[in-house]
């Protein structure tokens, strides 16, 4: 009887363990659109960046990261923080005019979609770009 209620507990888990390791969509910037509140990984060009005037508590302030196209038409973005919040700038040294890819939940608030990444780990460099 154990054996049977371990079996079936095994398989009620194996699909919830499967489905979490399962990689995001790669898709690229001006994909993003079509894939509001989806995860998924969005990679592009990192072509300009937008330092907040304002700081979060802990966090300094918030860095915008255009894709592929900059203003006044970009067609994504990603905000995330620098690892010194008293220095938002290294954000834009380390991305801007390199190919990168984020992790997360596109969002859409008015204007273009765009991932909240809280973690530094959500972004990679693209292969080619590492250094």
């Amino acid at each position: 009887m154990k054996t049977i209620l371990l079996v079936v507990c095994f398989t009620a888990v194996l699909p919830l363990a499967v489905s979490q390791t399962k990689a995001p969509k790669k898709i690229t910037a001006a994909e993003a659109k079509d894939h509001i509140n989806e995860s998924v990984t969005v990679c592009g060009k990192a072509v300009d960046s937008k330092i907040s005037r304002y700081a979060i508590a802990d966090h300094g302030k918030p860095v915008s990261v255009d894709l592929d196209r900059p203003e006044p038409s970009p067609v994504f973005y990603f905000v995330t923080f620098g690892t010194d919040p008293h220095k938002p700038g290294e954000v834009a040294a380390k991305y801007v005019g390199k190919n990168v890819c984020v992790t997360g939940t596109v969002s859409e608030g008015g204007g273009p979609p765009f991932i909240m990444a809280k973690e530094a780990s959500q972004i990679k460099l693209a292969a080619d770009d590492k250094k």
